[in-house]
C-alpha cells in the first residue's frame, strides 16, 4: 500500500519535470530561430558577396566553439556542447548557400564523417573517386573547400595527399582528427558465413590482426574504398565489408562485430583544402614545405631547423617526399606550431627566406581555426614564392 502511495506521488512530479523540459525546449527553439536572424543580419552587413564561402569565417567560428567549452559546467560532455553548436552554426550559414564541400568518397566513407564533423550536415557534400579530383573541384571552384585524408596512427601517411602539394596552388585551411571504429559489415546471420571481406587496404592493415584470429579463412580483397567494399557486401552472398555506422546505414547492412580494429585509438587526420587563406584564430598551426634541391654538403637539413629553434617555435612534425624534380633530391614539409603572422615564427621564416640561395621556401602554411579540443585541431597553409 504504502509502494502504491509513493507511485502516486511521483506521477505528478514526473509529469511537472516533462511539462518544464517542454518549456525549456520552446524556449531553446525560440533562441535558435532569434540567433538564425542575427546571422541573416550579418549576412545583410556584408552585402551582396559571391558565395557561400565569401560568408564563412572559419576564425570566428573557433572563437564562438572555444566559449562553448569555457561555459560548459556540464553534465553533457564539452564533446557534445560542440557537436550541438556546429550543427547550429553550418545551419544558420546555409540561410545564405550551402559550402560545397568535395571529399574522397563514396558516401559512407570516413571521410565523408570528417565533412561533417567539421562543417555540420547543413552543406553540399561532393563526393569523388580520387584525391586529384578533390583537388581539382577546388582549384576550379566547382567546390568550396575539399577534404583529404593525410594519416592515420597506425598505417602512416597518406603520399598522395602530400605530393599534391607540390603542384598545387591549393591552401590548408583546416585539419579534422576522428576517431576510427572499425566494423565488419554483411548480411550474413554469423561470421561462418562470411567467405570474403572487401574493403580499403589500410582498412584491412588496420584489422590484420582480429582478421588473422577470427576470420583465417576468409579471402581478403582491396578495394578502392570501404563504401566500395560495402557495396559489394549488399549485392554478394557470403561477402562482409569493414567500416563504420555511416557506411552500415547507407547500404543497410548489419554490423556484425563491432570495433575489430587492432589499435582502439586508431586515429586519422584529416586535411580541409581551400583556395584563400583564412585569418588567425589565435590558436594556430604553421605548415612548410622547403626544398634542398640545389644544395648539399653536410648540414642541410640542420640550417633548415635552426632558425626555428633560435626563434623558439616548435615544430611538431617533418616528413619528407621526392622532389619530383631530380633524382635523390627531397622537399619537406614540417609542421610548426603558431601563426605566420606571429613574430617568432615571422622571424624564423624571413631568415628561412634570406638563406634562399641555399633553401628554396616553396610554401609557407598557416591559419585556419585553430581550435584543439576533441578532435577540432585546424591548421593553414599559404603559398609564399
Amino acid at each position: 500500500m504504502a509502494r502504491a502511495s509513493k507511485v502516486k506521488a511521483a506521477v505528478p512530479e514526473l509529469a511537472a519535470i516533462r511539462s518544464r523540459i517542454d518549456e525549456v525546449d520552446r524556449q531553446i527553439q525560440e533562441l535558435i530561430s532569434e540567433r538564425a536572424r542575427y546571422a541573416q543580419q550579418v549576412g545583410i552587413s556584408k552585402g551582396e558577396l559571391a558565395s557561400a564561402v565569401d560568408y564563412y569565417r572559419p576564425e570566428r567560428e573557433a572563437e564562438v566553439l572555444r566559449g562553448v567549452i569555457a561555459r560548459n559546467k556540464g553534465p553533457l560532455r564539452d564533446e557534445e556542447m560542440l557537436r550541438l553548436f556546429r550543427e547550429i552554426m553550418s545551419a544558420c550559414l546555409a540561410q545564405q548557400e550551402p559550402l560545397k564541400i568535395s571529399y574522397l568518397g563514396p558516401e559512407g566513407t570516413f571521410t565523408q564523417s570528417a565533412v561533417y564533423k567539421h562543417f555540420g550536415h547543413s552543406v553540399r557534400g561532393l563526393p569523388f573517386s580520387s584525391i586529384d579530383e578533390v583537388f581539382q573541384e577546388v582549384e576550379c571552384g566547382a567546390a568550396d573547400f575539399g577534404v583529404v585524408p593525410i594519416e592515420n596512427s597506425t598505417e602512416g601517411t597518406v603520399n598522395h595527399t602530400l605530393d599534391m602539394f607540390l603542384t598545387s596552388p591549393l591552401k590548408i585551411g583546416g585539419e579534422i582528427e576522428l576517431r576510427i571504429e572499425q566494423h565488419l559489415l554483411g548480411s550474413m546471420p554469423s561470421l561462418e558465413h562470411v567467405e570474403r571481406i572487401c574493403a580499403h587496404q589500410q582498412s584491412l592493415a588496420q584489422c590484420r590482426g582480429w582478421l588473422r584470429e577470427y576470420l583465417p579463412q576468409a579471402e581478403l580483397i582491396g578495394v578502392s574504398s570501404n563504401a566500395a567494399g560495402a557495396r559489394r557486401a549488399r549485392d554478394e552472398k557470403g561477402t562482409a565489408a569493414i567500416g563504420g555506422e555511416a557506411a552500415a546505414e547507407v547500404y543497410d547492412l548489419k554490423i556484425l562485430v563491432n570495433n575489430i580494429e587492432d589499435q582502439s585509438d586508431n586515429t586519422t587526420r584529416f586535411l580541409v583544402i581551400g583556395r584563400e587563406l583564412l585569418t588567425a584564430s589565435g590558436d594556430d598551426k604553421t605548415t612548410i614545405l622547403v626544398s634542398t634541391v640545389g644544395t648539399g654538403g653536410a648540414g642541410v637539413l640542420h640550417a633548415l631547423l635552426q632558425p626555428f629553434s633560435v626563434h623558439g617555435v616548435n615544430m611538431t612534425r617533418i616528413e619528407s617526399r621526392p622532389s619530383r624534380k631530380k633524382n635523390w633530391d627531397y622537399v619537406f614539409f614540417i609542421d610548426l606550431e603558431g601563426h605566420a603572422g606571429d613574430a617568432a615564427l615571422s622571424a624564423a621564416l624571413a631568415e628561412l627566406e634570406v638563406a634562399d640561395q641555399h633553401l628554396h621556401a616553396l610554401a609557407v602554411a598557416g591559419i585556419a581555426h585553430g581550435l584543439v579540443v576533441h578532435g577540432f585541431h585546424p591548421c593553414a597553409k599559404a603559398v609564399a614564392e
